[in-house]
């Protein structure tokens, strides 16, 4: 009977440190708050093209969603990288270079992300 019992113990002691672990990772803020840097590259499909092709031009949306974001660089960065971004054709490069196309002045120059230095 005492097996038993240590047994249970044990059982809803692991449960409790299981759900523990869950909802720290859940609650957790990553780069980009609650939301996921690939979650976030979704939000900036209107930069598609500008962030294929340094000469296109730039739409009010995509510097919409860019300023809005990259209030917190370390989120921007993290999108820019993204596997979501990468997977669209995204070349970092020139996606970097947005927030400067889009003429924001107060953007973090200098700012290193990865490989790539904010213009």
């Amino acid at each position: 009977m005492a097996a038993a019992s240590l047994k249970f113990v044990c059982l809803v002691g692991l449960l409790l440190v299981v759900n523990v672990a869950k909802f720290a990772r859940v609650d957790g803020a990553g780069e980009c708050g609650k939301s996921s840097p690939d979650d976030e590259a979704i939000k900036l499909a209107p930069c598609a093209t500008a962030a294929q092709d340094e000469k296109a031009s730039v739409s009010g949306s995509c510097c919409a969603q860019v300023k809005r974001m990259g209030q917190n660089p370390k989120c921007l960065c993290a999108v820019l990288l993204s596997d979501t971004a990468k997977a669209s054709g995204v070349n970092p490069q020139v996606a970097i270079t947005i927030p400067k196309r889009c003429n924001f002045a107060n953007r973090p120059v200098g700012y290193k992300c990865g490989p790539y230095t904010l213009p």
